[in-house]
C-alpha cells in the first residue's frame, strides 16, 4: 500500500498507529453479517493470543476483543474452537490466555519455572505431595474435573488463609501452571475442567522440546507481527518476557532481516519493524476496545501510539477513580476519541454508560453518531434492548442526544 513518510529508517507517528491497527486487524472492514468460524479463527492467530477476564460487569474480554474486529459473532463459536475443536488451548501467555496449541510447546521453558499462586504456595505442595498426586490421580481415574470435586485436604481448611483460592483450586492451578494439567473445558459458572494435558494437547506438540532461546525467538515473532512497530519493551511485554531476555533475541531478528531498525516520531527508544507489516493509508475503524485488547493493554505504548493515558480502574477505590469501573476507549479511524464506562443490566436488558468522556482532539458530532452506532450495535449483540447514557462526563449530553 502507498505510503509517505520521513526516510526509509523513520515514520511519523501517524504511520506508526495505522501500521500498528493494521497488524491488529483494523485495517480490514468486518465481515458483513455475523462473523463465522473463519474469521474468529483468523483474529485469535493474527494477534497471537486472547487475554482471558472473567470481570462480568460487561462481557469476558476473550469474548469482547474478537467482536471489536469483527462485529457480531456466536460466542459458543469461540468456545467451540478452544474446548471441541482444541485448535486452541488456555495457558499462561500474556497473563491467562487463550493460544493456538502451537504454541504450547514455546511455552515449556516457562511452566519450568512458573510461579505457583497464591505467592508461596509452594510451600503447600512441598509439604503435601500426597494430596498434590491425588488430585491428578483422580484426573487421570474420573476424567476432567474442576476443583469443587475435589475433597478437602486432610488436617487442613478448604480456604486458604489470606487468599481467595481455595486449597484444591491452588493445587489444580500448580498443575496447570506447570503444564501436568490442561484445561478441558469451561462449566456454565465458568469454573474450569481441568484434564491430563496430554489427553488435550496433541502428541506432536505435547512432546515436542524447544530450546528456550529458540522459543523467546519465536513468541518475538509472533509479537512483532502482531505489533507490526514496536518498541523493544513493547515486544518483550506482549508474553510477558524479562527485557534482558528479549534483547538478544529481538537482536536475532534484526540480523536475519525479520525486522527492521527505525526512528517513530516522538518516541525516544529505537522500534522495530516487522518486515512484512502493512501500511495502509487509512484506517476506517469504529470499535470499543476491551481494557484488555492488546491495543491498549500495555499503557506505555497506547500513551506513545496515541497520546492516551489509561489504566483500568476495577481496583481503585470508588471515590478514587477518574473514569469509572470498567471503561473502554473508543476507536475512530486511527486515534482514541473517546472513553465510557460501560455495565450491562442483564436484568433490565440494557446497556448502561455510566459516564462517556471525550477527547481534547475529537470531533463531538462525528464521534457520537459513530459511537452510538457502536453501542446499540454491542447491546443487540449482547441480547439487550436499549442503550441510557447517565449524566457523568463531559460526553455524556452530546452522546445521549445522537443516541436519541
Amino acid at each position: 500500500m502507498t505510503r509517505t513518510h520521513f526516510s526509509d529508517d523513520a515514520l511519523s507517528i501517524s504511520e506508526a498507529r495505522r501500521i500498528a491497527l493494521a497488524a491488529q486487524g483494523f485495517d480490514r472492514p468486518r465481515p458483513a453479517g455475523k462473523a463465522r468460524v473463519s474469521h474468529l479463527r483468523r483474529v485469535i492467530r493474527q494477534l497471537g493470543l486472547l487475554q482471558i477476564d472473567y470481570v462480568n460487569v460487561l462481557l469476558p474480554a476473550q469474548y469482547q476483543v474478537p467482536f471489536s474486529r469483527l462485529g457480531a459473532y456466536d460466542r459458543a463459536s469461540l468456545d467451540h474452537l478452544v474446548y471441541q475443536r482444541r485448535e486452541f488451548t488456555e495457558q499462561w501467555a500474556h497473563e491467562a490466555s487463550i493460544v493456538p496449541m502451537e504454541t504450547w510447546p514455546l511455552l515449556r521453558h516457562r511452566r519450568e519455572t512458573h510461579r505457583l499462586r497464591p505467592w508461596g504456595f509452594e510451600k503447600f505442595m512441598e509439604k503435601n505431595p500426597a494430596y498434590a498426586a491425588m488430585a491428578l490421580d483422580e484426573i487421570r481415574r474420573r476424567g476432567p474435573l474442576a476443583a469443587e470435586d475435589l475433597p478437602d485436604p486432610e488436617g487442613a481448611g478448604r480456604r486458604i488463609p489470606g487468599a481467595w483460592h481455595t486449597v484444591p483450586r491452588a493445587v489444580m492451578e500448580a498443575h496447570f501452571g506447570r503444564g501436568l494439567l490442561a484445561v478441558a473445558t469451561r462449566r456454565p459458572n465458568f469454573a474450569r475442567e481441568f484434564e491430563l494435558a496430554e489427553r488435550v494437547v496433541p502428541p506432536e506438540h505435547y512432546g515436542r522440546a524447544v530450546p528456550r532461546e529458540e522459543a523467546q525467538r519465536e513468541l518475538l515473532r509472533h509479537a512483532t507481527r502482531a505489533h507490526g512497530v514496536a518498541t523493544a519493551g513493547d515486544l518483550a511485554d506482549y508474553f510477558r518476557m524479562p527485557i534482558t531476555e528479549a534483547r538478544p533475541r529481538i537482536a536475532e531478528l534484526v540480523e536475519s532481516g525479520e525486522v527492521r531498525e527505525v526512528a517513530v516520531e516522538g518516541w525516544r527508544e529505537k522500534a522495530y519493524l516487522h518486515r512484512d507489516a502493512r501500511w495502509p493509508r487509512a484506517i476506517d475503524a469504529a470499535a470499543l476496545l476491551s481494557p484488555f485488547d492488546p491495543v491498549v493493554w500495555y499503557r506505555a505504548r497506547a500513551a506513545r501510539l496515541f497520546d492516551f493515558e489509561y489504566r483500568i480502574e476495577i481496583w481503585v477505590p470508588k471515590p478514587k477513580r477518574q473514569w469509572g469501573y470498567y471503561v473502554l476507549p473508543f476507536l475512530l479511524g486511527d486515534r482514541l476519541v473517546a472513553r465510557v464506562d460501560l455495565k450491562a443490566d442483564r436484568g433490565e436488558r440494557n446497556l448502561q454508560v455510566l459516564a462517556a468522556y471525550l477527547e481534547p482532539h475529537a470531533n463531538p458530532g462525528e464521534v457520537a453518531d459513530a459511537l452510538g452506532r457502536e453501542l446499540t450495535l454491542l447491546a443487540g449483540w449482547l441480547g439487550l434492548d436499549s442503550v441510557t447514557v447517565e449524566r457523568q462526563g463531559n460526553f455524556a449530553r452530546t452522546l445521549r442526544k445522537a443516541l436519541s
